[in-house]
């Protein structure tokens, strides 16, 4: 079941993204509390069977590509946004390789369609460029956002 991310999930959500992501990456607990706060109707998890499996967030944005202040600054959200970023998708390591990833990828392209947004961006390591391609990304090359001391590719989907 994927529903939209509720403050009572901080812990989870904090704890599912230091098993995730390397520590130079992983949001803070506070990071997290401002994005439930400020667009909680753009921060998804997934439940498997009454556990938190994985989430998927970012916030709305006049910007075609991913700058490194919206990782720290929720409040950069604008709700009337033309895009649908991404900023993280996790899943535990558990529920892995059951498409988990992929179902919360297509939920939140179906909102931002629903939403009325001309698509969806996101970073990502080159590795995962092929991934995020197979849901028809397209690779923007090299980005300008350095978040976490890494090598970002700025992808976009344009409805």
């Amino acid at each position: 079941m994927i529903r939209n991310a509720a403050i009572q999930d901080l812990e989870a959500l904090t704890q599912i993204a230091r098993i995730c992501f390397p520590p130079n990456e992983a949001a803070t607990r506070e990071e997290y509390r401002d994005r439930l706060t400020v667009y909680p109707r753009h921060f998804w998890v997934l439940e498997r069977e009454g556990r938190l499996a994985g989430s998927i967030n970012g916030p709305a944005t006049m910007e075609p590509c991913i700058r490194d202040d919206m990782f720290e600054n929720a409040r950069l959200h604008r709700e009337d946004g033309d895009w649908q970023a991404i900023l993280g998708l996790a899943v535990l390591p558990e529920y892995r390789r059951n498409g988990f990833a992929a179902q919360l990828m297509e939920h939140v392209v179906v909102e931002a369609r629903r939403q009325g947004r001309k698509g969806c961006i996101l970073t990502c390591k080159k590795e995962l460029i092929p991934y995020y391609q197979k849901f028809g990304y397209e690779n923007r090359g090299v980005s300008q956002s350095c978040h976490g001391g890494v090598v970002w590719y700025d992808m976009r989907l344009q409805f």
